[in-house]
């Protein structure tokens, strides 16, 4: 097929000939696909304007028919290749007074013969051509029929078509499990109305603040259902074909044309961190199954500690040695720590003989090298007086963790970092941000921007994937699963983040504190994903770096305009809503400005290549993009790169000083970073924020869920430590309910976030607040077993219906629920179970720190999970960490099984007739103990030991309100003051 070195044209088998500069001709630069001038101007001529293969459309369509030819500039240079030999660490101080680059302050003043701005002229043609790009791509593309096809010709096509097909596929739920499901929940609602008429028109004289309070609760627990049920109607699975993406973008004998991808990973204290599940992280991104030279691996130590620079240095030179030999043997998971621990068959499918001796050299050189970490550790117990030094003999300049300059290292990647075999390794970077005292840094969303601007001045990846440092990679193929979606031209067009979902080890087998999470993880997060995507859970998240920037989906439409005769509500003439012009209110006025502002910068995110450095800095210079990004033109320029790369023209050698200057303390004031742009800031839980503005802005995202699950991290397993990640989870929804970003009034202008979606974002904000009406709940019915009143009349046949139906539809959408996503009734329980812990619990003392913090000015500093890194098998699992946390759980056990004594004692004494009414009131208290039961077992510890200051608070306080209770008896009808008297004697 291939004659003198000139390709074929795949239309009439003649060579494609080469362009005006002697270069072969290349029509789509997209995918290569080989076609002729000849042929292309004639398919020009006939209307189609796109691409055989990809549908993208040929290069220079945009000139009406005139086919320009261009020369083609290769994919951008990696500017680790840049990097030699960068000093142990660059530092720099006193930011504060860095003077503006000058491709940031040209006169923006210069105007053509004509008078007008000559930037203004560019805006509108760059418009223009973004116009007659999306309607290029509308144009249909018709098959030519015509003529004869050699045969080898026709293979080769053949080849490209297979190439071309859809990298992914969704896989619908079938039908015999999702229509009973849905009817199912129609019926519920049917039932729920009607029980609802019959509680509220048969209230309960003789205990009227009982009967109301779980009315009141009754109705809120079915409000958060809806809210929880219907985001999960149209749930979805999705397959990937990671072998035809390597037949796209890695065909033989070419540099792989995959798209780059930077890894981000980040930790605090080294101490509460153990560097070694640190290292085991990075080890597996460093082994991925991805081509090297497009993995870039941006470690952020936020507490700047010289133990994780240390350990960071000793697991880049063990790197070395593993990498090499993961990929030769192709081995999972790639993390060392957790392949040797692996309890299975490890000569399975090995047919290498060298295998058995290389993996025992192997083991010992990690054992060696678990060694010198843990010495590490022990020597960083206790700081000296002096502060750490360097071997050099320099000081650390870390050594004030809240006043210390920006620290950049790269270990990796560079000239002369190559592993043991001679090949190339994924670049390794350590970064520390600057921290000076009187600075807001935002916790771990501000760590993560820092991470986002260092990043695109050294690699600019079109693609970021974040990880907490406790979550390594356990499919090495995890990438490449995510780029079968972000690769994809059908699917990708608004796809702003490919979400995978988080798995465990280290769990007990039972799961008592459902740290699996299971339900939010294969039902919910399914369900989002039939809709405008699942949320960004924090970790182990793929993200389309433009949509960190604030930019909108390039393939969204323009914002409808309001007319005087249209409704808002239903889109037609006034036919529903009287003729009266809308007005505007001005913070919409504002918000649309600066969505357009935004999202005007994409138009030139392909043409900015075409101009010089002083035609950028101007155009840099009119966006007022230094508004936005922040002063640094190298930054600015890099978001305007739509496939990522470093601009050619910045001098390498003055990258490692730009990168200290975008992680400055002050680099983000008078900026849009944490309001617009990067990870939002205004909540512990910045994760939900961030993909919620996300897809406010109008673009979706994707549930991947591999076979093999992509991540494992390690999760608290004692009681202790998980109510408190759970409160700070709450607290974080808590802070978003509180604040602009509410789901409940943020967003409606745009109309980009679909009703569903938006439900759903609202349950994650309000579902803290279930706790104050689940408390109430609890405790009802040990107050009806004290009392001997009950919430519900004497039930008649038509209420039995009522209540045995709605009990039968809650059990009847629990199964089907189960039936088409695959979990197991024990997950479901335990979920269930956890719901009410957490309820009564770490949710309550999270709203209640929630309107301190927001009222009072009252902050919470939550410390850092423990990550563990006992080799005890669940030794944490018995321990039991005071917290007052524990208290209302704790009290609502003693005062229901207080009850459930008094009640059985009462119809012991009244005789037959009181054991009828005391099964409803027995039946809702063993409901509460029964789901508090973990807790209770937790508590309890592996020796049935509890703390003293836990049982003394627990039984004072369900003393004291029983005591008070029997005192008052507030639900008892009051006497008459004659039958009164008469019942003072002893005899009545």
């Amino acid at each position: 097929m291939m004659e003198s070195g000139v390709p074929v044209c795949n239309s009439c088998g003649e060579q494609v000939g080469v362009n005006a500069n002697g270069e072969v001709f290349v029509a789509c630069h997209e995918c290569n696909f080989t076609v002729c001038k000849a042929c292309v101007d004639a398919d020009i001529k006939e209307g189609r304007k796109l691409c055989l293969r990809c549908g993208a459309p040929y290069d220079g369509v945009e000139h009406s028919m005139e086919v320009a030819e261009q020369k083609v500039s290769g994919d951008r240079p990696t500017m680790a290749a840049h990097l030699t030999n960068p000093q142990e660490v660059g530092h720099h101080a006193g930011l504060h007074a860095r003077h503006i680059s000058s491709a940031s302050t040209v006169d923006s003043e210069l105007n053509d013969e004509y008078g007008n701005p000559i930037w203004k002229n560019r805006v509108e043609s760059w418009k223009d051509k973004k116009n007659k790009k999306k309607k290029a791509t509308k144009a249909e593309i018709k098959p030519e029929k015509d003529g004869q096809v050699p045969s080898e010709q026709q293979m080769e096509e053949k080849e490209s078509l297979d190439a071309a097909q859809p990298l992914s596929r969704i896989v619908p739920i079938p039908s015999s499990k999702l229509t009973p499901y849905r009817c199912v929940i129609i019926m519920r609602l049917i039932v729920l109305s009607l029980f609802f008429h019959y509680r509220i028109t048969h209230p309960v004289d003789s205990a009227f603040g009982l009967w109301l309070t779980s009315v009141i609760c009754e109705i809120w627990f079915a409000f958060s259902w809806v809210l929880d049920q219907f985001p999960k109607w149209s749930p979805i699975n999705r397959e990937t074909f990671i072998d035809r993406l390597s037949a796209r973008f890695e065909r033989e004998g070419e540099p792989s044309e995959l798209a780059a991808v930077d890894f981000f990973v980040s930790t605090v204290d080294p101490l509460k961190e153990p560097p070694l599940i640190t290292a085991n992280t990075v080890l597996s991104i460093l082994a991925v199954d991805y081509p090297v030279d497009k993995v870039s691996c941006y470690v952020s130590d936020d507490g700047a500690a010289m133990l994780s620079f240390e350990s960071l240095a000793e697991t880049s030179e063990f790197a070395r040695k593993w990498v090499p030999f993961c990929k030769k043997y192709e081995i999972e998971p790639r993390a060392p720590e957790f392949y040797f621990a692996q309890k299975i068959d490890y000569l399975k499918d090995k047919v290498q003989p060298s295998f058995v001796k290389e993996r025992r050299a192997m083991k010992r050189d990690y054992e060696e090298y678990k060694v010198r970490v843990n010495a590490l550790v022990a020597k960083a117990q206790k700081t000296p007086d002096e502060g750490w030094t360097m071997q050099d003999g320099t000081s650390w300049p870390g050594n004030n963790t809240r006043d210390h300059p920006g620290m950049i290292q790269v270990f990796l990647g560079h000239t002369g970092a190559l592993d043991m075999d001679g090949n190339e390794l994924p670049r390794l970077v350590y970064v520390s941000r600057e921290k000076r005292p009187g600075y807001q840094h935002h916790k771990k969303a501000g760590a993560e921007n820092a991470l986002v601007r260092v990043s695109a001045v050294l690699t600019n990846a079109p693609y970021i994937l974040n990880l907490d440092c406790d979550h390594y990679v356990n499919n090495s193929k995890a990438v490449r699963e995510a780029m079968c979606f972000l690769m994809d031209p059908q699917v990708n067009q608004d796809v702003c983040y490919v979400q995978f979902p988080q798995r465990f080890d280290g769990i007990d087998r039972s799961d008592r504190y459902a740290n699996r999470n299971t339900v939010f993880f294969d039902v919910n997060m399914k369900g989002l994903d039939g809709l405008q995507g699942p949320v960004y859970v924090g970790t182990g998240c793929v993200f389309n770096r433009q949509a960190l920037y604030g930019y909108g989906p390039s393939s969204l439409p323009s914002l409808p305009k309001a007319s005087s005769s249209s409704c808002s509500w239903c889109g037609c003439c006034s036919c529903c809503c009287p003729s009266k012009k809308p007005s505007k209110d001005p913070s919409d006025i504002y918000r649309d400005a600066k969505r357009e502002e935004l999202d005007a910068a994409i138009f030139n995110l392909r043409e900015i290549d075409n101009y010089d450095e002083h035609e950028r800095s101007m155009l840099i210079s009119q966006m007022s993009f230094e508004k936005t990004f922040g002063l640094s033109s190298v930054f600015i320029e890099s978001t305007l790169m739509e496939n990522g790369g470093v601009p050619e023209s910045v001098n390498p050698a003055a990258l490692i000083n730009e990168a200290i200057h975008v992680i400055g303390c002050g680099y983000e004031e008078k900026t849009a970073w944490g309001k617009e742009i990067g990870w939002i800031y205004g909540s512990v839980t910045e994760d939900i924020l961030t993909g919620f503005k996300m897809h406010c802005r109008g673009w979706r995202s994707i549930y991947c869920m591999p076979l093999r699950p992509a991540f494992k991290g390690s999760a608290p397993i004692n009681l202790s430590d998980r109510l408190h990640q759970v409160l700070r989870w709450a607290l974080g929804s808590v802070e978003i309910f509180l604040s602009r970003h509410c789901p409940l009034w943020y967003g409606f202008a745009g109309g980009r976030l679909k009703w569903l979606q938006r439900l759903a974002y609202t349950n994650t904000i309000v579902y803290p607040f279930t706790s104050l009406p689940l408390i109430a709940y609890c405790t009802i019915p040990a107050v009806c077993l004290l009392t001997g009143k009950f919430i519900i009349p004497t039930l008649s046949n038509l209420a039995s219906a009522l209540f045995l139906g709605l009990f039968i539809s809650i059990i009847v959408t629990s199964v089907l629920e189960l039936r088409w996503s695959g979990i197991s009734i024990e997950e479901w329980w335990r979920n269930e179970q956890f719901w009410v812990i957490g309820g009564v619990s770490a949710h309550l003392f999270a709203v209640f720190q929630g309107f301190l913090k927001m009222l009072a000015g009252v902050d919470t500093n939550f410390t850092v999970t423990s990550k563990s890194a006992d080799d005890a098998e669940f030794g944490e699992l018995y321990i039991v960490k005071w917290t007052t946390v524990l208290i209302p759980p704790t009290t609502l056990i003693v005062i229901n099984m207080v009850g459930v004594v008094a009640g059985f004692s009462d119809a012991l004494n009244k005789g037959y007739e009181a054991w009828g009414p005391l099964f409803g009131k027995v039946f809702f208290s063993f409901w509460v103990i029964l789901h508090l039961y973990p807790f209770l077992k937790g508590l309890m510890g592996r020796t049935n030991r509890t703390p003293t200051i836990v049982v003394l608070w627990s039984v004072l306080l369900a003393s004291v309100f029983s005591l008070v209770w029997v005192k008052i008896d507030p639900f008892v009808s009051k006497s008459t003051g004659t039958v009164a008297q008469s019942c003072i004697s002893i005899d009545c």
